[in-house]
């Protein structure tokens, strides 16, 4: 196994507290098709398309992109989307969730692991 995004995830303890939903731009938010407070897996995928495309500057990454070979992507950059996921969900990810995370490549592999975080789709903070 080639090393992953996430490796130096493990070490990353008590990052976050409770914050507002700050990831992704209010338009986007709008544009976000809900069930209640809940995101749909396509507002979970508009969410993490809109961080790629603002915090990490890449335009258009394909579902199914190998992120650290097509992109560049690397385990700062991990670090710095999973706090992003944290602050989507409103709290911070446990041990075992960001050890979840320790395998994921692909766009396609982030939404999955976010829309599969304790169960549930991430809900917005009001």
């Amino acid at each position: 196994m080639g090393s992953n995004l996430f490796s130096a995830l493990i070490p990353l303890k008590g990052v976050l507290k409770e914050v507002p939903f700050i990831g992704v731009t209010k338009e986007v938010i709008h544009n976000i098709e809900r069930k209640g407070t809940h995101l749909t897996r396509e507002g979970i995928e508009a969410a993490i398309l809109d961080i790629f495309r603002k915090e990490f500057e890449i335009k258009n990454p394909g579902l199914d992109d190998n992120l650290r070979e097509k992109h560049a992507f690397d385990s700062i950059d991990a670090i710095e989307l999973l706090l992003k996921i944290e602050e989507m969900r409103g709290f911070e990810l446990t041990q075992e969730e960001k050890k979840r995370a320790m395998d994921i490549r692909t766009i396609r592999q982030i939404c999955d692991y976010v829309e599969s975080l304790s169960g549930t789709a991430p809900t917005l903070n009001k």
